[in-house]
């Protein structure tokens, strides 16, 4: 998972009923435009559950060259294949996840709107660090609220990736794109689109690309305008 300037990540939603159907909504929305991972989610969910998404949904995205992150567990990670898994705060530590995952898996930290947590993740070996929530979410009951800013100066002074997350669309992607994520995550934004996932993806990378030109300008002394 490469981080040429800013890239959609997808996230499963929390709950898959039919794996087959939703089999074929990823592969037209990674077939709609371009996305770097997809982290299968399922909180919660028997671990037979899990790996029976994994075996169903890895095969398409990696396929398609998207990394597969697995949430919270580095144990079923590892052991299924995918290429990374990513942990949150109250999960298991950074060093225990990759003495599992071994040294060349994916490795993301949820940091919350912490910079602090970030730096300690990054300094440990995270691949990537999340920030977030940027807004209102569904998906999840988030803990905290980030602010772009956050982005900024992660961007200005990191070189770990960063992404953002929490209530990501395409109405609201190019702002977190101008301000310097490398990632944005997204779940409710694509599967509950009206017009369906394929069209979510097309529009987000539309706005990922508004927001990278925003980007270009600033950096350049430009306006943002």
């Amino acid at each position: 998972m490469t981080a040429p300037d800013c890239r959609l990540y997808l996230i499963t939603p929390p709950v898959i009923s039919d794996l087959a159907a939703f089999g074929r909504d990823l592969a037209h929305a990674l077939d709609a435009g371009d996305v770097a991972a997809l982290q299968i989610r399922l909180k919660d969910a028997p671990d037979e559950i899990v790996a029976a998404a994994v075996d169903a949904l890895a095969p398409i995205a990696q396929s398609r060259g998207v990394a597969v992150i697995l949430n919270d567990r580095p144990d079923l990670a590892a052991r299924l294949g995918c290429d990374g898994v990513h942990i949150g705060q109250d999960d298991m530590p950074y060093d225990e996840a990759r003495r599992i995952m071994g040294r060349d898996a994916m490795i993301g930290v949820t940091c919350h709107d912490s910079r602090h947590l970030a730096m300690e993740a990054a300094e440990a070996g995270a691949d990537y660090v999340a920030f977030g929530a940027f807004f209102p979410t569904a998906t999840k009951a988030a803990k905290t609220r980030a602010e772009p800013e956050i982005l900024t100066i992660w961007q200005e002074t990191m070189e770990v990736p960063c992404v953002a997350i929490g209530g990501i669309t395409a109405d609201n992607a190019e702002d977190l794109a101008a301000a310097g994520a490398d990632f944005l995550a997204v779940s409710g934004g694509v599967w509950n689109h009206p017009e369906g996932p394929a069209r979510a993806v097309a529009a987000l990378d539309a706005a990922i690309a508004r927001g990278l030109e925003r980007r270009a300008r600033l950096a350049t002394g430009g306006s943002p305008d």
